[in-house]
């Protein structure tokens, strides 16, 4: 019952994630269009756009963009362009302090040292330990996953297949790998696997 409620708040987080990033797409576009129909108006400095709104407003509409994708797309690269471009709209329109322009280059540079020498490549994973006698169907529609299976196979029916078929030692450990998730034997009973740890990629 646990999975069932994981997997369909992570359904709905999902869906409220593109849902927002939809509407904020359709809002972008909404103001590019407005800013495009006012292009005229950039001579005239007591009209906007004049061209430091029209900055202002271009810097705005990418971080938007960023924003639409980071909601879409969980990686520290989308993360670090958000801040990127957040940093440099401040840099540029906001020209109060020399002090502040400095900083924000600092804070900049810090930003790409971080993305040098700290980002690693990772795929961010989601493990879920499961009895290797549930159904296979079960599995397939709870996690939502594309698992292989006939009538009332069970997980450990599937696991054993895959390890045949590719002369893989079963033990625990033993990994078998499907298009988006993978299956892993995590226990043992009386000389039988008795858990299976499903590993899939929240990319």
């Amino acid at each position: 019952m646990r999975h069932y409620v994981a997997n369909f708040l992570k359904r709905l987080a999902t869906f409220l994630e593109l849902f927002i990033a939809f509407m904020m797409s359709v809002g972008i576009i909404l103001l590019c269009l407005r800013m495009a129909s006012n292009l005229t108006n950039i001579p005239n400095l007591d009209v906007w756009p004049n061209f430091t709104d029209l900055l202002e407003t271009c810097f705005n509409l990418i971080i938007g963009v960023e924003l639409i994708r980071m909601m879409y797309s969980h990686s520290p690269d989308t993360v670090f362009e958000v801040l990127l471009f957040a940093i440099a709209r401040q840099i540029i329109i906001d020209h109060s302090s020399s002090w502040g322009s400095l900083i924000g280059v600092c804070a900049i540079a810090a930003l790409f040292a971080t993305r040098k020498y700290l980002f690693c490549e990772f795929d961010i994973s989601d493990q879920i330990i499961l009895r290797s006698s549930m159904k296979a169907k079960s599995v397939a529609r709870i996690l939502d996953i594309q698992l292989p299976h006939k009538g009332n196979e069970t997980l450990l029916d599937v696991f054993l297949q895959k390890c045949e078929e590719y002369d893989i030692e079963v033990g625990v450990g033993a990994c078998v790998y499907f298009t988006d998730f993978g299956l892993r034997a995590a226990k043992t009973h009386d000389g039988k696997i008795s858990r299976i740890e499903v590993i899939r990629s929240i990319h």
